[in-house]
């Protein structure tokens, strides 16, 4: 099965990736809705988030904006189940509790275990209890999705930054999530590379069907990737934006540098 991904994939950072793959992906999911309901959170003293109604249909791709210190990271947490709210209730598919076990999250640092080769560090996104030989089998299919199946056997340390996120992102698709969250997962990577793992994104993300919610500092990322675009201000939410434009999305053209222009207008604002 996994050669099969892997063919359809051979060009997995040029081309959107083919009905034939969603057919043959064993990684294949379906994006969970998702609600927020007055959310808070405090450390202390310290309000981070203040009330924060938010609502994400199934599949959407969201991205969240905002300045260092706005809340957004803490929100991505809340989101992903690796945090609680101190105030205000959140729903995944309809339900309050077990979120995190429909989501994934993907961080700016690949976090990979130096001592595991690749398609072990992959498969400990399935977790300890899984069989050997199924989180193998998986692993190297979620390898073939981001185009590495060839690296599987190799170590960690012989990768580039780039190489080493599409790991990050393998390890985040192998357990097939309904809810992928990305914190700024693109941030140290070189401009081009960036480039190529944003379209890798989009590809994964249109074939696999999951909801995915992005935390970035990127406007143009943002407006790249996002069906909407949320702004964060002071822990709340300052302005939601849908993002009309066709894909794949042309950087150069008029009206992504209207939408980036609108973006960059309201941060600057929500400054003052």
């Amino acid at each position: 099965m996994a050669a099969g991904v892997a063919s359809c994939l051979s060009s997995a950072a040029l081309t959107p990736m083919s009905s034939a793959c969603e057919r043959n992906s064993s990684l294949t999911g379906r994006g969970a809705p998702l609600t927020l309901r007055g959310v808070g959170k405090s450390f202390g003293s310290k309000t981070i988030l203040n009330g924060v109604d938010l609502h994400v249909p199934a599949g959407q791709f969201l991205a969240i904006v905002g300045r260092s210190g706005c809340g957004k990271s803490t929100l991505l947490r809340i989101i992903a189940g690796l945090d609680e709210p101190s105030a205000g209730t959140i729903e995944v598919a309809g339900v309050s509790k077990g979120r995190a076990l429909l989501a994934r999250i993907m961080f700016q640092e690949p976090r990979l275990l130096p001592w595991a080769r690749i398609d072990a560090n992959v498969a400990i996104g399935l977790g300890p209890a899984a069989d050997h030989e199924q989180a193998l089998h998986r692993s190297r299919a979620a390898l073939a999705t981001v185009g590495l199946l060839g690296r599987a056997g190799e170590w960690p340390s012989v990768l580039s930054g780039g190489q080493k996120q599409r790991i990050a992102l393998a390890r985040a698709l192998v357990s097939a999530p309904r809810i992928l969250a990305l914190d700024e997962p693109l941030g140290a990577l070189d401009a081009l590379t960036r480039i190529e793992m944003q379209r890798l994104l989009e590809q994964v993300w249109l074939a696999n069907g999951f909801t995915a919610i992005l935390v970035t500092h990127d406007v143009a990322e943002a407006v790249a990737l996002g069906d909407r675009i949320v702004l964060i201000d002071h822990g709340a939410i300052a302005a939601d934006i849908p993002v009309g434009l066709t894909r794949p999305r042309q950087r150069g053209s008029a009206e992504f540098a209207r939408v980036e222009a609108e973006i960059l207008e309201r941060l600057l604002a929500a400054a003052h």
